[in-house]
Parts: structure tokens; sequence; C-alpha cells
């Protein structure tokens, strides 16, 4: 989020309204920070041991992960650190590249989550289905490889209108325009400034289509597509084929078990993301008495999938749920 400076604009909130709205937050980023680099510890920890024979959903649990920790320590403890008072203002040039790297982290993070349901979907195309086959190559997959390449790649080449179009702003520089991608307010004085308010609500309304809606769409579908093709599989398996594809059909529980769990983790970025969205873009196209309530809602949405992501992973992964487990057993 953020906005050009005009006086004329209504001044949104700049900071969350209460002490306990800010105690709230910094429990959520809290939670962010310690649980995601709990999983990135563990699950990375498991990727290093297996090497070439890892799995591949465990790569994109840590790129997920990793992508979750620098958004809450490279934006939002900037966050917590402004709505306890502490005021700082940098530099034009700093402005420029903090923004692009704001939204490409955030940009990262929306697609990592779409890309482990893509290919927890892929997998299932070829465990499920396939009569005999087991995968058998070693090393990464090159598609898992090319498909983390370009998520940063071209979410870098995303950012750039950030490097381009923001600037640092006044004390009292107020908000225009608000863009998911990037923070709730002008933080460390630094502000979006196109050219002209068409301009920058053509960018705004072009980021929530490509960017942020249909990535939820395909996650939703791919998701759902897993299920379905798992129950239809159980149902439709007999005795023997049981005994002929054995291997194959011990995978399919523990599949379905991952299938569920990365629903439930699609399901919370959804209502997440899709709550700042909603929020955003009512305070973009129609101001109104609710638009501080609503941008207050949707800095809690933006850190809420990054604080609870990792307590759903526990639920549904073998090694992070005995890690855990032992250590409050030890505790």
């Amino acid at each position: 989020m953020d906005g050009d400076e005009d006086s004329k604009a209504r001044t949104a909130p700049r900071g969350l309204v209460s002490s306990t709205q800010i105690a709230l937050y910094l429990i959520l980023v809290l939670l962010g920070i310690v649980g995601n680099g709990t999983v990135i510890g563990v699950v990375g920890e498991s990727v290093v041991h297996e090497g070439a024979g890892g799995k591949g959903s465990d790569v994109i649990l840590v790129n997920m992960a990793l992508s979750n920790l620098m958004v809450s320590l490279m934006r939002n403890m900037l966050l917590v650190l402004a709505d306890v008072g502490v005021e700082l203002y940098i530099t034009k040039r700093w402005c420029r590249l903090l923004m692009c790297v704001w939204v490409w982290l955030r940009s990262v993070n929306v697609w990592s989550t779409f890309f482990l349901s893509a290919f927890h979907f892929q997998t299932l195309r070829r465990v499920a289905p396939t009569v005999g086959y087991l995968p058998g190559a070693r090393g990464l997959p090159v598609p898992l490889v090319l498909g983390l390449s370009l998520i940063w790649g071209l979410n870098l080449l995303y950012s750039v209108p950030a490097f381009i179009y923001s600037t640092s702003g006044g004390r009292n520089s107020t908000e225009t325009l608000m863009l998911v991608s990037s923070t709730t307010r002008p933080l460390l004085g630094c502000i979006w400034k196109f050219p002209s308010p068409y301009s920058g609500l053509a960018y705004a309304t072009t980021s929530m289509v490509i960017h942020e809606t249909i990535p939820i769409i395909l996650m939703s579908i791919t998701s759902l597509g897993s299920l379905c093709m798992l129950y239809a599989h159980g149902r439709t398996r007999t005795a023997a084929h049981l005994t002929q594809n054995a291997p194959v059909i011990r995978r399919v529980p523990a599949e379905r078990r991952a299938a569920k769990v990365i629903l439930a983790l699609i399901m919370l970025f959804i209502v997440s993301w899709g709550t700042s969205v909603i929020s955003l873009n009512y305070f973009n196209y129609n101001r109104g008495t609710s638009t501080e309530f609503l941008l207050v809602v949707a800095r809690f949405a933006n850190t809420a999938f990054i604080a609870l992501s990792p307590i759903v992973l526990a639920i549904g992964h073998r090694r992070l749920r005995a890690v855990i487990k032992s250590i409050f057993t030890k505790g």
C-alpha cells in the first residue's frame, strides 16, 4: 500500500489506533518470525540430509516459509516499530529500494503459496491414476527448480514499478492509493507517487487482477482438484489393483492427508489475502466512513497468513510435528 502526497486527500490512519491492537499485531508478527523460522530449520534440515532424494514439496515449504520470514523481518517489524512511536524517515533512494523489496517479497509470497498447491496437484496426477508408475528420478525435478526460479525472477520484474514510482514523503504526507503487495501506510516516509491518479489506479487494478485475484482462483482450483482426484481414486481402486500396485496405493492415504493440509493452508491464505484485497480496494475506489476500520483489518489480514501458516503446517507435517512435540515435552 501507500499513496501520493495530496493535501486534498482523506488522511488514512497513521497506525493502529489502540495499544490492544498494537499488542495483538506484535504477537502475530513474532509468531510469524518464530513459526516460519522453525519451519525453515526443521524442514530445511530434512531437505539437506535427504539430499537429492528429498521431497520436492519440502523444498517448496522452505521457500514459502523463507518468503514469509523475510516479509516479517523487513516489513512487518518496521511497522511494529512505527506503531510504538519510533520515527524513521529515509531518503528517496532508500525508499525506492525498500518499496521494491517489499513488493517483491509479498509477490513471491503469493506465488510460492500457489506453487505449493500446483506442485502437489501435479504429483497426484502421477501417483494416483497411473498404473504401476513410481517416480524414480534422482535430484530435484527440473520443473521444480524452474518454477522457483521463475517465481523469484518474474516477481522481481513486477516490483520494478515500485522502484520507479515511489519516493520519500514528508511527515504529514497522506495516502491516496493502496496496494496489497506493499504496506498499509507510508512506512519510513515512503509513498507511491504516480504521474497521475489515473495511472496509479490503472496499476492498482492491473495488480489486483493479475497478481492478487488470479493466484487465488488458481490455487483454489488446484487444491480442490487434488482432493477430488484422491477421493475418486480411492473409490475406483479394487482389491486386485491393490495387489498389483501396492507401493502406489500405500502412498494415497499420505497424499490425501497432505492434500487436506494444503487445502487448509490455501483456505487460510484466501481468507486473509481476500480480506486485504477487499479492504484496500474499497479504500481505492469508494472512500467512506469505514475506511479507517477496513485499513486496520487489512493490516491484520496481511499478517494473519504469515503468522498462522506454520501452525497449519505443524498439524500436517509429520517431522515438524514431532520436533515441536519433543520441544514441549522436554520443556
